[in-house]
Protein backbone atom coordinates (compact mmCIF):
# COMPACT_ATOMS: atom_id res chain seq x y z
CA UNK A 1 0.00 0.00 0.00
CA UNK A 2 0.96 3.69 -0.49
CA UNK A 3 2.11 5.73 2.38
CA UNK A 4 1.46 9.29 2.08
CA UNK A 5 4.09 12.17 2.55
CA UNK A 6 3.62 13.44 6.09
CA UNK A 7 3.60 16.93 5.24
CA UNK A 8 0.58 15.98 2.47
CA UNK A 9 -1.46 13.76 5.73
CA UNK A 10 -1.08 17.26 7.51
CA UNK A 11 -3.13 18.78 4.64
CA UNK A 12 -5.90 16.36 4.23
CA UNK A 13 -6.10 16.47 7.87
CA UNK A 14 -6.53 20.28 7.50
CA UNK A 15 -8.51 19.90 4.71
CA UNK A 16 -11.20 17.96 6.11
CA UNK A 17 -11.55 20.10 8.92
CA UNK A 18 -11.81 23.50 7.40
CA UNK A 19 -14.14 21.62 4.19
CA UNK A 20 -16.49 20.04 6.94
CA UNK A 21 -17.08 23.27 9.01
CA UNK A 22 -17.64 25.56 6.09
CA UNK A 23 -19.91 22.97 4.50
CA UNK A 24 -22.89 25.22 3.23
CA UNK A 25 -25.99 22.62 3.27
CA UNK A 26 -26.33 18.84 3.10
CA UNK A 27 -25.41 18.21 -0.25
CA UNK A 28 -22.05 19.83 0.14
CA UNK A 29 -21.33 18.02 3.69
CA UNK A 30 -22.37 14.65 2.18
CA UNK A 31 -20.06 14.81 -0.54
CA UNK A 32 -16.97 16.36 1.60
CA UNK A 33 -17.37 13.14 3.90
CA UNK A 34 -17.58 10.53 0.71
CA UNK A 35 -14.11 12.49 -0.56
CA UNK A 36 -12.41 12.54 2.58
CA UNK A 37 -13.46 9.10 3.45
CA UNK A 38 -11.93 7.42 0.21
CA UNK A 39 -8.78 9.59 1.45
CA UNK A 40 -8.31 7.28 4.22
CA UNK A 41 -6.23 4.95 1.26
CA UNK A 42 -3.44 6.79 0.03
CA UNK A 43 -2.98 6.75 -3.52
CA UNK A 44 0.88 6.99 -5.60
CA UNK A 45 3.33 10.00 -4.30
CA UNK A 46 4.97 11.88 -7.27
CA UNK A 47 8.27 12.87 -6.29
CA UNK A 48 10.00 16.05 -7.47
CA UNK A 49 10.24 20.05 -7.41
CA UNK A 50 7.00 22.12 -7.90
CA UNK A 51 6.61 25.20 -10.53
CA UNK A 52 4.99 28.59 -10.33
CA UNK A 53 3.18 30.67 -13.17
CA UNK A 54 3.18 34.42 -13.43
CA UNK A 55 -0.18 34.41 -11.25
CA UNK A 56 1.48 33.23 -8.46
CA UNK A 57 2.81 36.32 -7.40
CA UNK A 58 -0.24 37.24 -6.22
CA UNK A 59 0.08 34.30 -3.60
CA UNK A 60 1.48 35.88 -0.36
CA UNK A 61 -1.32 38.65 -0.99
CA UNK A 62 -3.97 35.80 -1.58
CA UNK A 63 -3.00 34.11 1.66
CA UNK A 64 -2.63 36.93 3.98
CA UNK A 65 -6.43 36.89 5.35
CA UNK A 66 -8.14 37.91 8.23
CA UNK A 67 -10.38 35.31 9.92
CA UNK A 68 -11.28 34.23 13.01
CA UNK A 69 -11.80 29.73 11.98
CA UNK A 70 -8.86 27.93 13.61
CA UNK A 71 -9.72 25.67 10.88
CA UNK A 72 -8.92 28.37 7.95
CA UNK A 73 -5.97 29.45 9.58
CA UNK A 74 -4.51 25.71 9.87
CA UNK A 75 -5.42 24.67 6.47
CA UNK A 76 -3.97 27.78 4.95
CA UNK A 77 -0.86 26.67 7.20
CA UNK A 78 -0.83 23.61 5.90
CA UNK A 79 -1.04 24.53 2.40
CA UNK A 80 2.36 26.80 2.78
CA UNK A 81 4.23 24.56 4.14
CA UNK A 82 3.60 22.21 0.88
CA UNK A 83 3.31 24.97 -1.55
CA UNK A 84 6.54 24.82 -2.75
CA UNK A 85 6.10 21.00 -4.28
CA UNK A 86 2.80 21.92 -6.38
CA UNK A 87 3.01 22.36 -9.58
CA UNK A 88 1.12 25.47 -11.22
CA UNK A 89 -0.82 24.84 -14.54
CA UNK A 90 -3.14 27.40 -16.83
CA UNK A 91 -6.36 25.98 -17.92
CA UNK A 92 -5.88 24.49 -21.37
CA UNK A 93 -8.94 25.50 -22.74
CA UNK A 94 -9.62 29.57 -21.77
CA UNK A 95 -12.01 30.38 -24.90
CA UNK A 96 -14.95 31.52 -24.61
CA UNK A 97 -16.27 33.92 -21.80
CA UNK A 98 -12.35 34.35 -20.29
CA UNK A 99 -11.37 37.88 -20.20
CA UNK A 100 -8.09 39.04 -22.27
CA UNK A 101 -5.97 39.08 -19.57
CA UNK A 102 -7.18 35.45 -18.03
CA UNK A 103 -4.01 33.48 -19.79
CA UNK A 104 -1.16 35.13 -17.34
CA UNK A 105 -3.82 36.06 -14.60
CA UNK A 106 -4.89 32.50 -13.38
CA UNK A 107 -3.10 29.40 -11.74
CA UNK A 108 -4.42 25.77 -10.88
CA UNK A 109 -2.57 23.72 -8.86
CA UNK A 110 -3.72 19.97 -8.64
CA UNK A 111 -3.00 18.51 -4.90
CA UNK A 112 -4.70 15.18 -4.91
CA UNK A 113 -5.45 13.91 -8.39
CA UNK A 114 -4.33 13.76 -12.00
CA UNK A 115 -0.95 15.00 -11.93
CA UNK A 116 -0.64 16.31 -8.17
CA UNK A 117 1.53 15.54 -5.06
CA UNK A 118 -0.97 12.57 -4.75
CA UNK A 119 -1.94 10.40 -8.13
CA UNK A 120 -5.30 9.18 -7.83
CA UNK A 121 -8.97 9.31 -10.22
CA UNK A 122 -11.32 9.36 -7.60
CA UNK A 123 -10.99 12.36 -5.86
CA UNK A 124 -9.45 15.50 -6.69
CA UNK A 125 -8.13 18.49 -4.74
CA UNK A 126 -7.15 21.72 -5.43
CA UNK A 127 -6.43 25.17 -5.61
CA UNK A 128 -7.18 28.09 -8.10
CA UNK A 129 -5.57 31.50 -8.02
CA UNK A 130 -6.43 34.62 -10.03
CA UNK A 131 -5.32 37.87 -10.22
CA UNK A 132 -7.49 41.09 -9.61
CA UNK A 133 -9.74 41.79 -12.25
CA UNK A 134 -10.13 38.23 -14.26
CA UNK A 135 -12.66 36.11 -15.13
CA UNK A 136 -12.52 32.29 -15.21
CA UNK A 137 -14.53 30.81 -18.49
CA UNK A 138 -17.58 28.85 -17.97
CA UNK A 139 -16.71 25.10 -17.46
CA UNK A 140 -18.16 21.74 -16.47
CA UNK A 141 -17.08 18.55 -15.84
CA UNK A 142 -19.03 14.99 -14.17
CA UNK A 143 -17.89 14.83 -10.92
CA UNK A 144 -19.51 16.80 -8.32
CA UNK A 145 -17.63 19.65 -6.58
CA UNK A 146 -17.54 21.10 -2.96
CA UNK A 147 -15.74 24.94 -3.25
CA UNK A 148 -14.15 26.49 -0.45
CA UNK A 149 -13.44 30.02 -0.39
CA UNK A 150 -10.47 32.13 0.93
CA UNK A 151 -10.88 35.57 -0.06
CA UNK A 152 -13.69 38.09 -2.09
CA UNK A 153 -14.48 37.30 -5.06
CA UNK A 154 -17.57 36.20 -7.24
CA UNK A 155 -19.18 32.92 -8.82
CA UNK A 156 -21.71 31.55 -10.66
CA UNK A 157 -23.46 28.14 -11.27
CA UNK A 158 -26.39 27.03 -13.26
CA UNK A 159 -28.97 29.80 -13.75
CA UNK A 160 -27.90 31.47 -10.35
CA UNK A 161 -27.02 35.17 -10.27
CA UNK A 162 -23.38 35.98 -9.57
CA UNK A 163 -22.83 35.78 -6.05
CA UNK A 164 -20.20 36.37 -3.39
CA UNK A 165 -19.41 33.70 -0.95
CA UNK A 166 -17.04 35.53 0.93
CA UNK A 167 -13.56 34.22 3.24
CA UNK A 168 -14.90 30.82 4.38
CA UNK A 169 -17.73 30.43 2.05
CA UNK A 170 -18.66 27.10 0.36
CA UNK A 171 -21.23 25.98 -2.26
CA UNK A 172 -21.76 22.90 -3.95
CA UNK A 173 -21.82 22.10 -7.81
CA UNK A 174 -23.40 18.88 -8.88
CA UNK A 175 -22.50 17.23 -11.57
CA UNK A 176 -22.03 18.45 -15.23
CA UNK A 177 -23.56 22.26 -13.96
CA UNK A 178 -21.78 25.08 -15.49
CA UNK A 179 -20.13 27.72 -13.68
CA UNK A 180 -17.86 30.26 -13.69
CA UNK A 181 -15.80 32.79 -11.38
CA UNK A 182 -14.17 36.46 -11.20
CA UNK A 183 -12.13 38.42 -9.04
CA UNK A 184 -12.49 41.50 -7.89
CA UNK A 185 -10.48 44.74 -6.98
CA UNK A 186 -8.20 41.88 -5.27
CA UNK A 187 -6.78 38.12 -5.76
CA UNK A 188 -9.16 35.13 -5.98
CA UNK A 189 -8.20 31.90 -4.13
CA UNK A 190 -10.32 29.37 -3.65
CA UNK A 191 -10.03 25.57 -2.68
CA UNK A 192 -12.02 22.49 -4.71
CA UNK A 193 -12.76 19.29 -3.95
CA UNK A 194 -14.64 16.79 -7.15
CA UNK A 195 -15.47 13.34 -6.14
CA UNK A 196 -15.71 10.92 -9.38
CA UNK A 197 -19.07 8.92 -9.97
CA UNK A 198 -20.13 7.71 -6.14
CA UNK A 199 -20.08 3.89 -5.82
CA UNK A 200 -23.85 2.04 -5.26
CA UNK A 201 -23.00 2.13 -2.04
CA UNK A 202 -22.58 6.05 -1.16
CA UNK A 203 -25.36 6.41 -3.37
CA UNK A 204 -27.76 4.21 -1.31
CA UNK A 205 -26.94 4.98 1.78
CA UNK A 206 -24.05 8.03 1.51
CA UNK A 207 -20.81 8.27 3.46
CA UNK A 208 -20.27 5.12 5.57
CA UNK A 209 -17.23 7.04 7.50
CA UNK A 210 -17.79 10.35 9.50
CA UNK A 211 -13.66 11.37 8.91
CA UNK A 212 -10.93 10.04 8.29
Amino acid sequence: MAERNGQLQLFVDAAFAAFDHCASDAEARRSVLQIFSRLQTPGEQRQGEGGQLPACLHLSTALAIETGSDQLRQMITRFQAMEPRLIWRRRENSSGTSSGNFEEGHANAMIIGPGGLEERSDVWIGVTLMAPGVRYPYHDHAPEEVYLVLSEGEFQHGTSQWFSPGVGGSFYNPPGIKHAMRSVDTPLFAFWALLADRTPMEREFGSTQEQP
